[in-house]
């Protein structure tokens, strides 16, 4: 006796995946306070190496989890952050005050050197960025501590995947202009997108990045 045939009934359509309109809307809002909250703790300006290592490990948290931590956590993590956070604040001050007054310089005719060192300059300038704003996302990726290994983490991720240092300076770039040129008011705000940019944007283009075993 043979067996009846299987009905043909319709599929069932997929389920929508997509993300809902009021999760997006949290996460914007999310990453919003984020940069605000960051922004404050900087004001001290000797306390932004820890602002910024703080809120990058509270974002890392936040994308392999879910979740973000709690305040408490986060507040331990900011005062433990703070010493070690000054020297780097110190170096990339000065760092970026160099290089802004050179560029000025260089731009009003104050130093001979025309158009070709402005563009050397301008291009230094973007790599560092890029290279600090790789540097912060190891460090979030570390708990926010061991600035000197993230810095060792971030040149081996140049050194095997040099695309990743674009992609860090070019977030960093558009930000900047978007701050001086566009939306000052919105800077604070802005930290915290840029910030999630820099995650998701060497995530993407460094593969896996190296662990914080293998960096040491």
């Amino acid at each position: 006796m043979t067996q009846p045939p299987a009905p043909n009934w319709p599929e069932q359509p997929a389920p929508d995946t997509r993300p809902d309109w009021r999760d997006t809307l949290r996460n914007a809002t999310d990453l919003a306070l984020l940069g605000i909250v960051i922004t404050v703790a900087a004001l001290p300006v000797v306390t932004a190496g820890a602002a910024v290592a703080t809120g990058s490990a509270a974002l890392h948290s936040w994308i392999e989890t879910g979740s973000w931590p709690g305040v408490r956590p986060v507040l331990r993590d900011f005062r433990r952050a703070v010493l070690p956070g000054i020297l780097p604040t110190l170096l990339g001050g000065i760092a970026a005050a160099v290089l802004a007054v050179n560029l000025l310089a260089l731009t009003r005719g104050v130093v001979p050197g025309g158009a070709v060192l402005v563009v050397v300059t301008a291009a230094l300038a973007v790599a560092a960025g890029g290279f600090a704003g790789l540097t912060a996302v190891c460090l979030g990726q570390r708990g926010g501590q061991g600035w000197r290994d993230a810095v060792r983490q971030a040149a081996r991720t140049v050194r095997e995947r040099p695309v990743t240092l674009l992609g860090t300076a070019g977030t960093v770039a558009l930000a900047t202009l978007l701050c001086v040129l566009i939306l000052p008011p919105l800077t604070p705000i802005l930290v915290g997108y840029t910030l999630f940019g820099l995650h998701a944007t060497t995530r993407r283009l460094a593969g896996t990045p190296p662990s914080p075993e293998d960096a040491g």
